[in-house]
């Protein structure tokens, strides 16, 4: 909340409207969008930056991210370009498809911004793991199992890796109980290590991501949340680092609307539905914002809209 501010773009200012991700009904379309192919009644998501549709996100896109620097979504009515709109498909309910375009397109990134469109990373002999069990988390296991690809999971609270062994993760690792995680990560995967990781903790995660990544294997960064700058004392340089077992370090900044699409043909065709911690009513905005905060959620939050 208000945290996370790596680029100029998000430097906090005045007020404005909050939240990323949403799931709405098409009111009106503009004059001028007779053949964008959306038509009134259709239900929509929204892409997070409005202007990032393929390829790699540039600069001038992160000036069109909902939520800030952009008015958010928390709000009964909005105006959207139609090329930032995508159609939900329809097994999904309201609260599921507003909790896939932040946390799961970002997932979904984070294990294939490499692959080609339509050939995702699969097999049981690529492991992924995944820092925590918020929303990114818990989507990367979900698309990871769809995928076949075998999972470990660490967080602080051992009913939430309960909860996680039964979404599919094969394995978890309570970072409290087993602070070197890293080495329960090589041991579980017989000394290779884990081919892509989820690394979300930052300060306090990074290095010990860097010691058990596969060879050759991919770090995502995608948050963090234990703090911006490294604990003082002895330290190895990063490039030292990436360069012990050839690693790829890679900042995920959410992805494309082709490839949120993509993303979505493969949920429809695998059946996904979103784990929902709560929802709260629109009057309490405030209380699921803090909820969200607290970091007691296990997968998305979602606030209702009237």
């Amino acid at each position: 909340m208000g945290h996370y501010n790596h680029h100029k773009t998000l430097e906090h200012g005045s007020q404005v409207v909050p939240c990323s991700d949403m799931c709405g009904t098409v009111e009106k379309l503009g004059p001028d969008n007779g053949n964008c192919g959306l038509k009134e009644g259709d239900r929509v998501m929204a892409i997070f930056n409005q202007t990032h549709l393929k390829g790699q996100i540039v600069e001038k896109d992160m000036a069109s991210g909902l939520g800030f620097p952009l008015p958010g979504v928390l709000t009964q009515y909005r105006v959207f370009p139609t090329y930032g709109l995508v159609r939900v498909p329809d097994y999904l309910t309201d609260e599921e498809a507003a909790s896939l375009p932040i946390a799961a397109l970002t997932a979904w990134m984070a294990l294939n911004t490499f692959q080609p469109i339509g050939q995702p990373l699969s097999g049981k002999g690529k492991v992924v793991l995944l820092q925590g069990t918020g929303g990114v988390s818990i989507s990367g296991l979900q698309i990871a199992k769809a995928l076949g690809l075998t999972t470990i999971v660490t967080s602080s609270s051992d009913t939430k890796l309960d909860r996680a062994r039964k979404l599919g993760a094969d394995h978890t690792i309570n970072y409290k109980t087993t602070p070197e995680w890293q080495d329960k990560v090589l041991e579980l995967t017989g000394g290779r290590g884990a081919d892509v990781i989820f690394e979300i903790g930052g300060a306090q995660t990074l290095e010990k991501s860097f010691s058990c990544v596969a060879f050759g294997g991919l770090i995502s960064c995608i948050g963090y949340l234990s703090g911006k700058e490294d604990a003082p004392g002895l330290r190895i340089n990063t490039s030292v680092l990436a360069l012990r077992r050839n690693v790829t370090l890679k900042g995920i900044l959410n992805g494309p609307k082709d490839r949120f699409e993509e993303m979505l043909a493969f949920y429809d065709s695998k059946q996904i539905h979103p784990v929902i911690d709560r929802v709260f009513e629109f009057e309490e905005a405030n209380d699921a914002l803090k909820y969200l905060f607290s970091g007691s959620h296990f997968g998305k939050v979602v606030v209702k809209v009237p």
